[in-house]
């Protein structure tokens, strides 16, 4: 089954996306606790605001990061793991 790039990823509801000094990195808060993101899935993160599709983000982070092989399948991944989590839905 493929990928729907034309979904918007949107943190659900009690998810916050913050940069947490004290964790030097940023962080999901959720009200049973935290996750460490590593610097891949922060700068993911940091553009899921519900407005974005996935197609955008990749376009975005192609941009930044032009080139580099797997981006687009990576960032499929993460939204997989992230909904399987229950850390987003997808519009």
């Amino acid at each position: 089954m493929s990928f729907d790039r034309s979904r918007k990823p949107n943190w659900r509801p009690g998810y916050r996306f913050q940069y947490e000094p004290a964790q030097k990195g940023h962080v999901l808060l959720y009200p049973e606790g935290m996750i460490k993101l590593n610097d891949s899935a922060a700068l993911i993160g940091d553009l899921i605001d519900g407005e974005r599709n996935v197609a955008a983000i990749i376009a975005e982070l192609d941009k930044q990061f032009p080139g580099v092989p797997e981006l687009g399948d990576d960032i499929e991944q993460f939204m997989e793991v992230a909904r399987a989590e229950h850390w987003i839905t997808l519009a």
